[in-house]
């Protein structure tokens, strides 16, 4: 919602600038078709070049984070505090029997009880691989640290690739309106014995080209795609969380006391309290005991 307000904003203040100003909006719609054409058109033919399909697919899912935020809300992270409190009490009182849930975890009691998480496949195999992994015998918490550090980074970069791309798009767009901007020159000058009233909308019309370049760079792609990176960054958090949790069971800590390591490095803004964990991790209990 807060995306659709500030493109409001952007729009509202500088065509109502111009027309406070006295400028006439007939010259600027009778030459934004042509001029859209040519910067819009050549912008996705650049961006088209520069991606291979699966880029294109990732760039347009992720600027639906300019309208919905992040995609792990405050609640999200309270339910994955529980879905790993209930794996690590099960693998310390029952090794065996933690082996199905993370062997099948769509086939898991646990995880059926947190639908969002499930169908995150990169948290629940970071998840499940390290939960597998330590049942191995591979439980040192350095070693193991610093790999959930290298998978976690790499994931992030990859994340990021929609929010680079709209970024490249946005670098371009002034220079594509001055290419729109030249081939209006190019036309004013084939009509230069015209009247000077006719000159002037064919000047104008070619500065339309060069308006629309810096406008649609710096008033609406280049914020789309710091919007874009902005939430990416902040999911990144929600796996954070997991590694830092995972990592503390390693260190042999209880059960409580990993959930309070995650919890206290989530950042504050959507850090669940520790009462509503509290109260969160009851309701698990209880269940449990049911």
């Amino acid at each position: 919602m807060i995306g659709i307000v500030g493109i409001v904003v952007v729009f509202a203040m500088v065509f109502g600038g111009y027309l406070a100003a006295g400028g006439k909006m007939a010259i600027i719609l009778k030459s934004m078709p042509y001029e859209l054409t040519m910067i819009g058109g050549a912008a996705v033919g650049a961006f088209v070049i520069s991606n291979d399909l699966s880029g294109i697919k990732h760039t347009l899912r992720d600027v639906g984070k300019v309208f919905k935020g992040p995609k792990w809300k405050p609640a999200d992270y309270r339910d994955l505090l529980c879905l790993l409190f209930e794996l690590v009490r099960l693998a310390r009182q029952n090794p065996v029997a933690l082996e199905e849930h993370v062997e099948a975890p769509a086939d898991s009691a646990i995880f059926a009880r947190y639908p969002r998480i499930l169908k995150d496949g990169e948290a629940v195999d970071l998840i499940c691989d390290t939960l597998r992994s330590a049942s191995m015998n591979y439980d040192d918490p350095h070693q193991v640290e610093e790999v959930l550090e290298k998978r976690i980074e790499a994931n992030q970069a990859h994340a990021l690739h929609g929010s680079h791309a709209l970024q490249t798009m946005a670098d371009g767009l002034p220079a594509l309106g001055i290419v729109a901007a030249v081939l209006g020159v190019i036309k004013t000058m084939g009509s230069i014995d015209q009247p000077p009233e006719i000159l002037g909308r064919l000047i104008g019309g070619a500065l339309v080209g060069t308006f629309l370049g810096v406008f649609l760079a710096y008033g609406i792609v280049g914020p789309f795609a710091a919007k874009v990176r902005d939430a990416t960054v902040e999911d990144a958090h929600f796996y954070q969380l997991i590694r830092e949790v995972l990592v503390a069971n390693l260190h042999s800590h209880p059960p409580n006391i990993c959930i309070e390591v995650g919890r206290q490095n989530t950042p504050s803004h959507i850090r669940p309290s520790f009462g509503d964990l509290e109260e969160a991790l009851k309701e698990v209990k209880q269940k449990e005991a049911a």
